[in-house]
C-alpha cells in the first residue's frame, strides 16, 4: 500500500477542493473546455522540465512511493497526475474566493457581470432563480396598448386591438365651468339729504318777513 502514497496525497487535495464546485458554483468544470486550455500550458512546460531533470539526475522518484508506471523519459504517472490535480485544485480555490467576495474576472459579458455584481455568485437572475419561471407580462402589454386592460374571449383567451369591432374610448372631454351670471355693478349712493331745521326757528322767521 505504501506505492499508492503519492496518489493519496493528490486523492485528498481533489477532495478538499472539489466540494467547491457544487457548494458554490464556481462553474470550473462545467466550463471543461477553458480548463484544458488552462492546464495545457502546464503540463507541456513542467512535463518537459521534469524530463530533462531526471535525465540529469537532479531529482529522482522513490519507487516505494510511487506506483512504478513510468512514462517516456522515465517519468511516473504520479508526476503527470501531480500536474493536473494541482492546478485544478487550485483554479477550484480562486474561483471560490472570487464567487464569494463576487470580484469580476473581467471577461464576463456586461449583462452578465451587473447580474453577478447585484445578485450573487450562484448564477441566479434578478428576477430568481434559474429554475423559476419568469412573471407573467402585464395586463397592458397583453392588450398591446400601455396601461390597458385586457379583453378576454368567452373561452378564457386574450382578444388583442386587432380584433375588436371597436376601439375603446375614454369619452368626451368635460367642457369648461362658466361663470354663474356678469358681476354685480357697483352701488351708487343717492345725493345728500340736506340738514333738517327746528321748526319754531324757520316758522318766526317767515312771520317777521310777512309782517314787514
Amino acid at each position: 500500500m505504501r506505492q499508492f502514497a503519492y496518489l493519496g496525497v493528490l486523492l485528498g487535495c481533489l477532495v478538499c477542493a472539489l466540494w467547491l464546485e457544487p457548494v458554490l458554483r464556481v462553474n470550473v468544470l462545467r466550463r471543461w473546455r477553458r480548463l484544458l486550455l488552462t492546464l495545457l500550458p502546464v503540463l507541456v512546460v513542467f512535463v518537459l522540465w521534469d524530463i530533462a531533470a531526471i535525465a540529469a539526475g537532479h531529482w529522482t522518484f522513490d519507487p516505494e512511493q510511487t506506483t512504478g508506471v513510468l512514462l517516456p523519459g522515465n517519468l511516473p504517472v504520479d508526476e503527470l497526475l501531480f500536474f493536473v490535480v494541482v492546478p485544478v485544485c487550485t483554479i477550484l480555490g480562486f474561483e471560490a474566493v472570487r464567487a464569494v467576495n463576487r470580484w469580476p474576472a473581467g471577461d464576463e459579458p456586461a449583462a452578465a457581470s451587473v447580474d453577478r455584481l447585484t445578485v450573487g455568485p450562484t448564477g441566479e437572475s434578478p428576477a430568481g432563480r434559474p429554475d423559476e419561471p419568469a412573471a407573467a407580462p402585464a395586463a397592458g402589454s397583453a392588450a398591446g396598448l400601455p396601461g390597458e386592460a385586457a379583453a378576454g374571449r368567452a373561452d378564457g383567451s386574450l382578444v388583442g386591438p386587432a380584433e375588436r369591432s371597436t376601439p375603446l374610448a375614454a369619452g368626451p372631454p368635460e367642457p369648461p365651468r362658466v361663470a354663474a351670471g356678469p358681476p354685480e355693478p357697483p352701488r351708487i349712493a343717492g345725493p345728500p339729504e340736506p340738514p333738517r331745521v327746528a321748526g319754531g326757528t324757520a316758522d318766526g322767521a317767515d312771520r317777521a318777513g310777512d309782517r314787514a
